[in-house]
């Protein structure tokens, strides 16, 4: 794909990284056999209890391939991980791959319902659990095409044991033909912000491309130190906690639960050197009486995506800890990174620049076929060889989604005249008020400046004569406090009398998403 020479960003393209790569077309697995054979006793992931190493984790992986074939997991079939984060995440990922199957990862919160969807709608034909997400399974396997049920956990009643494939099985993975461009390896199901959630069939191309566009842009190596903190089963966390570090033969230090100072505490132990989060977790850490106590000279940068960042917290964030923040912009259906801040050349307020390979376009709301000029907000559009195939079983969506090789984001957005990208809001998620357009995200900006909001979410109320009208949730912070009329006159001071707020509500915590998304249609279901 040729991206036009004129894009403002390849003037202030940082040095020494491409602006292009030649990506090989080979199964994302390959990853992890070239890692196997290049560092095979370096430690691949740990947990504060266990550690498994390159060679050990491609051994365990080519094992369980071998048993899901057997068990009727084969080339195009699915199998789902139902996990929390944890080395036996990767070996259930990584094997379903090995295996010619199309991983479907799963949040090991989910309830029957939301199980049931992901398995039916995948068509999945194998599953790996533990003890403590295998009673949803129970739930719901007698339902589906289910054939076979893996659990981590021993003596688990009608499961196959994960511990008895090792012992059984040889390290012998089957020979499957996969074509990288074509077969899906992986079903990214999205974070339900906007609905039901959809699979986004994302190729071993697609995570390829992506793992490297990562590991490239900000420089990785196999001495950098991840925390696997993201979620395994998000995109995200799936390239940035899993994927990248098998590329580039760099440790994960994965951690399915945390608070503020086992994080902190695990970085400065471990030595970490990438950090990854929404603005929600750097709210936390600098909010946090911890953060002062422990040592975090090891990070090179941290990194925040999912959401935007209000850029007090950037500023207090790199004031307090010295550490560079670096800004990031994905979706699930584009593997998931697009944009990311040079790391010489960060702009507060911004999502970045985009990565090698690709391109980026701001095209009008109505008809989304004008391309629009600096300065102006529309609709975020992109290409590039980390944009998914489709949405599995979604055609309507895919053509409204899928034009033209670019992939329509439903993001607001705008770019200014050195090709840094600005994410004003979700299509979605605008509050149309008297005809007016209203950004929550900039409201929410601009409420982040008030010393006694902690955190905060801003939705449309229904409204007869209006249409919608903003209303605050707030979270204050420790030991703070703040009136709704404080509020409101905080916002009327500061932004344009259609856009401050009208209404209130104090509430304990934000409902978000595992990966820091602000969950607003909660948020809504509570005013309508």
């Amino acid at each position: 794909m040729n991206i036009p020479n004129d894009r403002p960003w390849f003037k202030y393209w940082p040095e020494g990284i491409p602006r292009h790569i030649d990506y090989p077309e080979v199964p994302l697995f390959d990853f992890l056999t070239n890692t196997a054979t290049r560092y095979p006793d370096r430690p691949a992931f740990c947990t504060s209890e266990d550690s498994i190493t390159f060679s050990e984790l491609d051994d365990r992986t080519s094992r369980l391939a071998a048993a899901l074939t057997g068990f009727g997991l084969k080339h195009g079939s699915r199998g789902i991980v139902f996990l929390p984060n944890g080395i036996e995440y990767v070996i259930g990922y990584y094997g379903i791959l090995k295996a010619g199957g199309s991983v479907a990862p799963v949040n090991p919160t989910y309830k029957k319902d939301e199980l049931r969807h992901v398995v039916t709608d995948s068509s999945a034909v194998a599953i790996i659990c533990n003890k403590e997400t295998y009673p949803v399974v129970e739930e719901i396997r007698e339902e589906t095409g289910l054939k076979a049920v893996i659990c981590t956990d021993d003596d688990i009643p009608r499961t196959i044991s994960l511990s008895n494939i090792f012992d059984e099985y040889p390290p012998k993975a089957p020979e499957v033909k996969i074509d990288p461009r074509e077969d899906v390896a992986a079903i990214e199901y999205t974070g339900g912000t906007t609905g039901f959630p959809k699979g986004a069939m994302l190729t071993h191309y697609n995570l390829v491309a992506n793992a490297i566009q990562n590991a490239t842009f900000l420089g990785w190596t196999e001495n950098d130190v991840i925390v696997g903190l993201l979620p395994f089963y998000h995109s995200w966390g799936a390239c940035t906690c899993v994927n990248s570090p098998i590329y580039a033969g760099a440790k994960v230090v994965t951690m399915p639960r945390y608070d503020a100072d086992t994080l902190l505490e695990t970085i400065e132990e471990d030595k970490v050197t990438l950090l990854h989060g929404a603005a929600s977790l750097y709210t936390m850490l600098i909010n946090s009486s911890s953060m002062r106590k422990y040592d975090l000279s090891s990070l090179r940068y941290v990194k925040a995506g999912a959401m935007p960042i209000p850029p007090e917290i950037k500023e207090k964030w790199e004031n307090e800890t010295g550490v560079r923040m670096i800004l990031a912009y994905g979706l699930s259906e584009a593997s998931p990174e697009t944009h990311t801040s040079p790391p010489d050349r960060i702009k507060p307020g911004t999502i970045g620049i985009p990565i090698m390979d690709t391109d980026a376009r701001i095209m009008d709301e109505e008809t989304g076929t004008r391309e629009l000029p600096p300065g102006e907000i529309g609709e975020l559009v992109l290409r590039g060889p980390q944009v998914m195939k489709g949405y599995l079983n979604r055609p309507e969506e895919n053509a409204v989604t899928l034009r033209d090789g670019w992939l329509h984001t439903g993001d607001l957005a705008r770019m200014d005249e050195e090709g840094y990208f600005y994410i004003v809001d979700r299509k979605k998620e605008i509050i149309k008020y008297k005809g007016y357009t209203i950004a929550p995200a900039e409201v929410e900006a601009t409420l982040y400046e008030h010393p006694a909001v902690r955190e905060c979410a801003v939705v449309g109320v229904p409204d007869d004569l209006a249409g919608e009208l903003p209303k605050a949730f707030i979270v204050p912070k420790d030991g703070k406090s703040c009136s709704e009329e404080e509020l409101i006159e905080f916002c009327k001071e500061r932004l344009s009398p259609y856009k401050r707020i009208r209404m209130v509500e104090f509430i304990d915590e934000i409902p978000k998403t595992q990966v820091g998304k602000i969950l607003r249609r909660i948020l809504r279901d509570r005013v309508t």
